[in-house]
């Protein structure tokens, strides 16, 4: 059924029900009387029924169903008032609960150890995290099924906040035993006519490849998979090669067999990593808590278990 009242009209009976008097009413609420005068003949003649009795020249006074209204109303507007407190409190107070969600790349590296320490900073807050590549990440943004995105600067939807917090090149990872795996730095020039193994996920494909075509090459694919963690294992065991677009110090493949994860000696660009929100205008306490402590945590630490140039 259709609401036949505003919270307006409300507020407005309630005043003259209390004072008794729509001059008074007028007063207290700073409205004039003649607006008060008609939300309340407007009440009466969406209800049905008469809501005051008029006494000339002494006010006003509730009928027995008026005065049922009354009581009502005065619930239904202390209920109101409850619920924006609440909605104050969610905005301006960070704790509760949020959803973070992280490119399956780097959730191992990431996602875990921030929510650790955000929680140890922010004890009432309770993180659940999610992975998925970037076009599932953004999707679950538009389902609001997550508040916030640790994501790369890749194709980022319009109605979509990205802020960057840290520039990050692309690694090479290599067999432990590669010819070049104990150098500094590899160049891409000199392998890449050896067995590429694609990590073959959304968007970074596209970025990974691009790597290569910066520099006028042409990968060598032999293997693709969406799994970071069967790249690792098929390099390990001597397949070939792979890109990371982020540096780790983790040198074991799942399988026990060991990696070395160099970086590329070519200018061959960077990808941003940062978290992302949709666009919904001021965040809320917590999730601008959360942007605010990852990027403290970053400034002061960088990236945890990850290798820079």
């Amino acid at each position: 059924m259709a609401v036949r009242f505003t919270f307006r009209q409300l507020e407005y009976l309630v005043a003259v029900g209390e004072v008794g008097t729509i001059a008074q009413a007028s007063l207290k609420l700073n409205v004039s009387s003649p607006s008060i005068s008609t939300a309340i003949n407007q009440l009466e003649g969406q209800f049905g029924i008469q809501l005051f009795v008029r006494h000339h020249a002494q006010g006003l006074s509730l009928t027995p169903g008026g005065r049922r209204v009354f009581k009502e109303a005065q619930r239904i507007l202390a209920d109101a008032a409850a619920l924006s407190d609440i909605a104050d409190d969610v905005a301006k107070r960070p704790g509760g609960a949020i959803s973070v969600g992280a490119l399956t790349t780097i959730a191992p590296l990431l996602s875990a150890k921030y929510r650790k320490s955000f929680e140890a900073h922010y004890p009432s807050a309770r993180v659940s995290l999610f992975t998925g590549d970037q076009v599932a990440l953004f999707s679950r943004l538009a389902r609001a099924e997550i508040d916030v995105a640790i994501t790369y600067d890749m194709e980022i939807p319009q109605d979509v906040h990205f802020e960057g917090m840290i520039a990050l090149r692309p690694f090479v990872m290599l067999h432990r035993d590669h010819p070049r795996a104990r150098q500094s730095e590899v160049s891409l020039r000199d392998i890449a006519g050896e067995p590429l193994v694609l990590l073959d996920l959304p968007l970074s494909r596209d970025y990974f490849l691009s790597t290569f075509r910066r520099i006028g090459l042409v990968p060598n694919i032999t293997d693709r998979t969406n799994d970071l963690s069967v790249a690792r294992s098929l390099v390990a065991n001597g397949f070939g090669y792979s890109l990371l677009n982020i540096g780790t110090d983790l040198d074991l493949a799942p399988d026990g067999q060991r990696l070395a994860i160099l970086p590329i000696s070519e200018e061959v660009g960077s990808v941003t990593l940062g978290l992302a929100t949709k666009q919904v205008g001021v965040k809320s306490a917590i999730v601008a808590a959360f942007f605010d402590h990852v990027r403290a945590e970053i400034s002061a630490h960088g990236l945890p278990a990850t290798k820079t140039r």
